[in-house]
């Protein structure tokens, strides 16, 4: 499996498993209500709510909560001075990072990413210096030992993904935007079940890094994602599954 691809994962199974979830559900609520501000209360035509919705649920946020965060957005009480930035900048090793982040103070936001590179070895670069190394996909994951391959092909393709991608212990199905909460379904209903699901941004190439470029990478990613405005942080690096492991 690629550095990515299992960073991806490691960060899921850790939100999973992380006691510090005042933090994450802090984030999930201001995603969803600014979700539902922008494009309405109803996850069904609101892409962004519901992807917003499935995350926070899979990380275990009660429904109540959800449901608070969707009417506060609606209402236009919550999230109206919230807006999003992208920052785009470089790890050690010429790794891209891209981060997303919604803030009510801009100024604020900048300096504080720009810092967290700064303080591991990275630079911020320049509005579309690294944005083109990266798509928008859905990536849905599948463990091995739970499906045969070619019946996950047969349901995977169709129902519109653009690819099944075998790794050591588990098939990465892409999709589309569009695709990925009807492919995300017809695998539930083939009672196929899913590991880890969620739309992101996938690096088109990657670069391999090792040793302590690797570990501060992985250290710069983990600020990014700890600071309360960074809603997600994505990189192209691969990097040797033995120092992945150790923070998984």
């Amino acid at each position: 499996m690629s550095g990515h691809s299992k960073w991806h994962n490691i960060k899921i199974r850790k939100q999973k498993v992380d006691q510090v979830r005042g933090k994450l559900f802090s984030k999930y609520a201001r995603e969803i209500a600014v979700a539902a501000r922008e494009g309405g209360a109803n996850p069904e035509g609101n892409a962004r709510l519901r992807t917003a919705i499935e995350r926070a649920r899979e990380a275990g946020m009660p429904n109540d909560n959800v449901q608070r965060a969707i009417q506060r957005g609606a209402g236009g009480t919550e999230g109206a001075n919230y807006e999003t930035i992208t920052y785009e900048g470089y790890a050690p090793g010429g790794v891209a990072v891209l981060v997303e982040v919604l803030t009510d103070n801009r100024n604020r936001a900048a300096a504080d990413v720009r810092s967290v590179f700064t303080r591991h070895g990275g630079t911020l670069g320049a509005v579309g210096s690294v944005a083109w190394m990266f798509e928008r996909r859905g990536m849905i994951v599948v463990d091995k030992a739970a499906v045969q391959e070619d019946d996950l092909l047969l349901v995977a393709l169709e129902a519109g993904a653009e690819d099944v991608r075998s790794t050591e212990d588990a098939f990465e199905i892409i999709t589309t935007p569009e695709r990925f909460f009807p492919v995300k379904q017809a695998l539930e209903a083939a009672r196929i079940p899913v590991q880890s699901a969620d739309i992101t941004m996938v690096p088109k190439s990657t670069v391999r890094v090792e040793g302590r470029d690797a570990k501060q990478v992985l250290a710069l990613m983990e600020s990014l994602e700890d600071h309360d405005d960074v809603q997600h942080a994505y990189a192209n690096f691969d990097i040797p599954d033995e120092i992945l492991q150790q923070v998984s």
